[in-house]
């Protein structure tokens, strides 16, 4: 009968203070912003304070570690789940900031009538009235004189009961001894074991992420810089989407004399509106550039100190591991290699962020981009191969389903094999004639505008600087990166007035980038109407819709659209056959413009 992997114990409230205090409890404090609005941190005090469950926290001690002298080092208690319930004891009874979800430092202050025993978010009126006690965080200050404050609390409210009043008080201040549930997992579980312990306990059917666990075990190194490394990585993701925030991580004043901080200070400038990353995406490259490792689990072992050979649990291990991830964060972050690489994504055409819809696929390309760079490769054949394999991985959902797993074997084989001829057997394997020219066509045969094979076919029109639809002048790269049109080449309430369908009319296939005022000049004419129209204006040298006039600029641009031809004389009966020859045309430029990357 396997053994119980974890206890439960019930612990008072101020003993859990008490170890945030000694930093015995790991919380990683700024890992996410505090999500709980003001009225819920009210509503869980409430809950204390009139005796109700609260639920349990859930701490995951990290596993002892052989020291060099040869004993072991007592792990910290790392929180797993309870860091909403915790930091809202920590604003509420102690007075302390929190980061809210603008990442600003704010408090959040509960007040409390004595006499009704009701709780409410301090406002402006609330503070006025005399008989509010306006912050409790007063009460649960060291220094607080019950009877001293009851003095005066009775004389500003003459008409209150004082033996009343003091009982309220009293009771509030009980609320440090009141006892929460704590469950404490055995330091030697797995992370998948520890996530399926949560979901169960939990009943919420919540999957927790490998990267939280990382995030958690980072802050639990204080000794070796996991306080920095922690605040390296938030600070970063911050940044990366508010360049504004940098005046207020500035003014973090251990954190600005480190090196972290003199290696992002480039983020103030601006923000990348293409590669925008998480800090599971910095994790997960990080690792992959250091480790030649693709399993964030793995990364939790390993700042545990883990041997994978004696299954032990080692402090040089711990040391080594914080160091290697602390360089591979240093390596991601640093603006060259950053921007050079978002440089080399553009180069693929994908300009816009709305056409990458696999973060996975560009947090791969960015790791191969630091491996080749370190290998000391020709800075042009990084640039081809990084092209190449990121374009093949969106066109074959590489990372899709399993990622940490495929991330785990490509790094492994392009250790062993180099990049250039892995890339090469994996083209044979999944990007042959048959794909060109059965398998793509099949797969394009779908109406999600989120397809990938529809924007790698935008990217296709990027690369080779082709003009809109119809347009003479702007480029699809243009229209892509300010406003255009997704124009259905069959109109659509052409074909929905035909009994056609969404699934029908929204097909990747009848899909095109388009100036806004050509779509709506056509409308919803019949293609033989306004394709017949087309070829007129260029006959007559006056074009009815945009600024095409001359026959062969006409084709040129028909081309370039993978437009079939005949559309002319094309009405609804023959939908079918124009998104099977449009597939194919969309196909052959797709498959040209991988070839030529």
């Amino acid at each position: 009968m396997p053994n119980q992997q974890y206890t439960v114990n019930d612990y008072p409230i101020q003993t859990v203070l008490t170890w945030i205090k000694h930093k015995e409890i790991a919380i990683p404090e700024i890992q996410r912003p505090f999500i709980w609005k003001a009225v819920r941190v009210r509503d869980f005090i409430d809950s204390l304070y009139r005796g109700y469950p609260v639920g349990y926290l859930i701490t995951w001690r990290a596993p002892d570690v052989r020291l060099k002298d040869g004993t072991q080092s007592v792990g910290k208690r790392v929180l797993i789940d309870g860091q909403q319930r915790v930091i809202s004891l920590q604003a509420a009874l102690l007075g302390q900031e929190v980061v809210n979800k603008n990442y600003k430092q704010a408090r959040i202050i509960i007040a409390f009538h004595p006499i009704e025993e009701r709780f409410e978010v301090a406002n402006p009126v609330i503070r006025k009235n005399p008989e509010w006690i306006s912050d409790i965080s007063t009460i649960f200050d060291p220094d607080f004189k019950v009877l001293n404050f009851l003095e005066e609390y009775c004389k500003g409210n003459d008409r209150v009961d004082k033996e009343e009043t003091y009982q309220s008080i009293h009771h509030l201040q009980s609320i440090k001894n009141n006892t929460l549930g704590i469950i404490e997992l055995e330091p030697d579980l797995d992370v998948e074991t520890v996530t399926e312990i949560f979901v169960r306990i939990n009943s919420k059917g919540v999957t927790l992420n490998a990267s939280d666990f990382v995030m958690s075990k980072i802050a639990a190194g204080e000794q070796y810089g996991g306080h920095d490394i922690r605040k390296c990585i938030d600070y970063f993701c911050r940044l990366a989407v508010s360049p504004k925030a940098f005046s207020n991580i500035a003014i973090d004043p251990s954190f600005a004399e480190t090196e972290y901080f003199t290696k992002m200070i480039w983020l103030q400038k601006g923000r990348n509106e293409l590669y925008i990353p998480s800090y599971t995406d910095l994790l997960r490259v990080s690792f992959m550039i250091e480790f030649q490792r693709g399993r964030l689990r793995d990364l939790v072992a390993l700042l545990s100190g883990r041997n994978f050979e004696t299954q032990t649990f080692e402090e040089e291990i711990v040391e080594n591991s914080f160091q290697q991830l602390r360089n591979g964060i240093l390596r991601y972050i640093k603006q060259n290699d950053f921007e050079r690489f978002i440089m080399i994504l553009k180069s693929t055409g994908f300009v816009d962020n709305s056409m990458i819809n696999s973060l996975n696929a560009v947090n791969f390309a960015y790791g191969l981009y630091l491996m080749l760079r370190t290998e000391g490769t020709n800075p042009q054949d990084i640039a081809q191969l990084v092209r190449r394999w990121f374009v093949m991985s969106i066109l074959t959902g590489r990372y899709t389903g399993t990622p940490e797993t495929t991330f785990d074997e490509d790094i492994r084989n392009i250790t062993n094999r180099g990049a250039e001829a892995y890339l090469d057997i994996v083209e044979k394997t999944n990007l042959s004639d048959t794909f060109w020219d059965i398998v793509l066509p099949q797969q394009m045969e779908t109406s999600s505008r989120k397809s990938p094979y529809f924007n790698v076919f935008l990217a296709s029109q990027v690369k080779a600087n082709d003009k809109g639809f119809l347009s003479r002048d702007i480029t699809v790269r243009t229209l892509l990166e300010g406003r255009a049109d997704i124009h259905h080449i069959f109109p659509r309430n052409y074909l929905q007035g035909n009994n056609f369908t969404p699934r029908d009319y929204n097909q990747i296939a009848n899909l095109a980038i388009m100036q806004q005022e050509i779509n709506i000049a056509i409308s919803n004419q019949s293609p033989t109407t306004y394709f017949s129209d087309l070829w007129k204006g260029c006959k007559t040298g006056e074009p009815i819709y945009g600024r095409i006039d001359k026959p062969e600029e006409l084709q040129t641009n028909l081309d370039e659209n993978c437009i079939p031809l005949g559309m002319e004389t094309a009405t609804f009966e023959n939908y079918a056959e124009f998104l099977e020859k449009r597939r194919k045309l969309m196909a052959t430029k797709i498959r040209d413009y991988y070839r030529n990357l």
